[in-house]
């Protein structure tokens, strides 16, 4: 019962709670406690609990004592009990106590004479009993001392007065003494309670703690925390701590622990690695602990205490963020996806590298929400706000496209993607975004319609030229054989001639695409396939091929596709460089591998364009003109010369002409 259920009357209560005693109220002829004051609860050693209580449930250790049956005779006879230095033995913290009081059990009585409650008021006087006490022992101590002198006296009343001086000063000595032995006998009584509220202190500590004594580190108090940790019972205590943790031995905990008792420094040490045998097992765990070093008397280390937290999940944890944050950085490096968070009050963006290399700023450069919205094209910027602030106001993400100016005048293509956080009050502070520089897919986009343009265009020429010849040779198919007819005829094949190529091309491209070109090779005289090559060219007698190099070399390759790389570098040759009478075919031995090269002595191609030269879809604008062709040739060569292992390149000189090579393992 946590409060009284009785109503006082008001003359007790103010007693009750004015009285500067302590002070308890009972009723019944059962002795029932309906009101105390905390100061005869703490008399009592007890709480609040015990109102409403029996007097003797509520204080069983008086039991045997003779309180209760004063009590019972105070109700039963109405009549007040005084009592001075009164003994009681009272149970304080799981205690028995001796303790010493003046007590009144006053009888309250009813209209009819009957005793309705009983006031009990108390005073605690154990230490004037206690000096009492002493005071009469030690008037005992000196009536017994004088008598004794005075027998003394009596018996040797002829000794001399010298005898009678020493005699004083043994009697000064002799009390001096018994006042050391007290003293000695209270600071052996604080010491042992010290050591017992310090046992206590480190069994009952949340923390892992142990006490280890001595220069063997005897396990003297430990509590269950650190017996969890070191995955041990409490067989330990008493034990060195090498034989008790025997796999300590080869670990620095032993060498830290020698250190500190020698030097009485304390160590602290922070998430070290320890190898703890738990359940037969080795465990790797990460602690945090202090080594204490406590010193005796004389200041030298007697014992250590040891204060320690196991932070192994705490360890693990951040070591699966860490791991994950790493991966995520590898994958959005690898993506080359740049991160921001964007202070919408402040326009403070705290961004990844990558993200600022994406708008054409520097990693130690300052990059501002401002200085992303003034790269981004004018006519696109008020889309994308309008993109963030639905964002906000749906909590949604928002995802777009859009073009950037770099600072340096170059075009480039961004895509990003976002989201708003919220703080507390649910006003929207923050846009976390992710972007990605597309700029290669755009372009790539870009090639990809052009070609189909082109080749809808290429296609299309020869077809409709086809198409006129056949319309025509249908009409006159009933006329007679004429020049006619075989100048519709000539323009028929070539433009079937066109289509094949065409459609090789594209055929070729497929295969490439889904991985099906594929090689046949034999072993052939490399010089010998070379001057067979490109007749068409031959035979037109405007250009001369000039075939230079070892004319014994072999190679092990698909002899027609290896053919097919050397049309296409000639036919580029006479296609972009029309006045270079002379084409050069030069090949040439190298460490495990044989070059193959065709030069002409034309304009030369723009440095800029050589990187891009045997991309898919990738044409070459030479000065305006406009060339026939889907822009598949140099990316299908580069693809064949892939699968035999080798590697393709071109060189370049304005004014000076070109070089296309090939290189295939010998």
């Amino acid at each position: 019962m946590n409060s009284p259920d009785y109503l006082l009357p008001e003359q007790l209560l103010s007693i009750l709670f004015r009285s500067p005693n302590a002070t308890a109220v009972y009723t019944g002829d059962d002795i029932t406690i309906i009101s105390a004051n905390e100061a005869m609860l703490k008399f009592w050693g007890k709480d609040r609990n015990v109102i409403g209580e029996h007097f003797i449930n509520a204080l069983p250790e008086l039991s045997g004592q003779p309180f209760l049956d004063i009590l019972k005779e105070v109700w039963r006879s109405g009549e007040t009990y005084i009592a001075k230095d009164y003994p009681a033995i009272i149970e304080i913290d799981g205690e028995l106590q001796h303790f010493y009081f003046d007590f009144e059990y006053k009888a309250i009585c009813n209209e009819n004479g009957k005793t309705a409650y009983i006031l009990h008021t108390a005073s605690e006087v154990s230490e004037r009993m206690e000096a009492r006490k002493m005071v009469k022992e030690k008037s005992k101590a000196e009536q017994q001392l004088t008598q004794d002198l005075v027998d003394l006296n009596e018996e040797y009343i002829v000794t001399n007065e010298e005898l009678l001086h020493i005699n004083a000063k043994l009697d000064a000595v002799n009390k001096e003494l018994v006042y050391f032995k007290n003293q000695l006998q209270e600071v052996n009584d604080t010491l042992v309670q010290s050591e017992n509220r310090f046992r206590s202190l480190v069994e009952h500590s949340p923390v892992a703690m142990a006490s280890l004594k001595g220069e063997d580190f005897t396990v003297d108090i430990v509590n269950g925390t650190i017996l969890e940790i070191w995955g041990k019972d409490r067989s330990v205590v008493g034990l060195p701590l090498r034989i008790a943790l025997p796999e300590l031995e080869k670990q620095p905990f032993l060498g830290i622990l020698k250190e500190v008792y020698e030097t009485g420094k304390e160590f602290y040490g922070q998430e070290l690695k320890v190898q703890l045998m738990v359940d037969e097992n080795l465990t790797e765990r990460y602690i945090n602990f202090v080594y204490k070093p406590i010193s005796g008397t004389d200041g030298k280390t007697t014992t250590i205490l040891v204060v320690a937290s196991d932070v192994t999940d705490q360890i693990n944890a951040r070591e699966s963020v860490r791991e994950i944050n790493t991966r995520l950085e590898i994958a959005m490096d690898a993506s080359s996806l740049g991160s921001t968070e964007v202070n919408l009050a402040t326009g403070i963006m705290l961004s990844t590298d990558q993200f600022k290399r994406n708008y054409g700023f520097s990693p130690e450069e300052n990059f501002t929400y401002a200085d992303l919205f003034e790269a981004i094209f004018p006519e696109h910027r008020e889309r994308v706000r309008g993109l963030v602030q639905e964002a906000i106001k749906v909590n949604g993400i928002y995802k777009t496209e859009y073009p950037i100016k770099w600072r340096d005048g170059s075009l480039h293509w961004i895509e990003a993607h976002g989201r708003p956080r919220y703080d507390e009050n649910g006003n929207a502070d923050r846009m976390v975004g992710m972007t990605a520089n597309i700029t290669e897919k755009k372009l790539f986009e870009q090639r990809k319609d052009d070609f189909l343009s082109i080749a809808s265009h290429e296609l299309k020429t020869p077809i409709t030229s086809l198409k006129a010849s056949l319309q025509l040779l249908d009409r006159m198919k009933n006329k007679p054989f004429s020049e006619t007819h075989i100048r519709l005829i000539e323009q028929s094949g070539k433009s079937v001639e066109k289509i094949v190529v065409l459609v090789d091309d594209l055929l070729n491209m497929s295969r490439l695409s889904e991985d099906q070109l594929k090689l046949e090779k034999t072993r052939f005289n490399l010089h010998d396939m070379l001057s067979m090559s490109c007749n068409h060219v031959r035979m037109e007698g405007k250009y001369d091929l000039i075939i230079q190099g070892d004319q014994h070399l072999e190679l092990y390759a698909d002899e027609h596709r290896i053919d097919q790389v050397v049309i296409n570098f000639v036919n580029n040759a006479v296609k972009y460089a029309p006045h270079s009478q002379q084409i050069h075919i030069t090949t040439e031995l190298l460490e495990g591998y044989v070059k193959v090269s065709v030069r002409d002595f034309g304009n030369g191609i723009d440095a800029k364009v050589l990187p891009n030269l045997f991309d898919r879809y990738f044409r070459v604008d030479h000065s305006g003109k406009s060339y026939s062709g889907l822009g598949l040739g140099l990316y299908i060569c580069s693809e064949i010369i892939r699968k035999h292992g080798g590697q393709i390149g071109a060189e370049s000189v304005i004014g000076e002409g070109s070089t296309f090579w090939f290189t295939i393992p010998v």
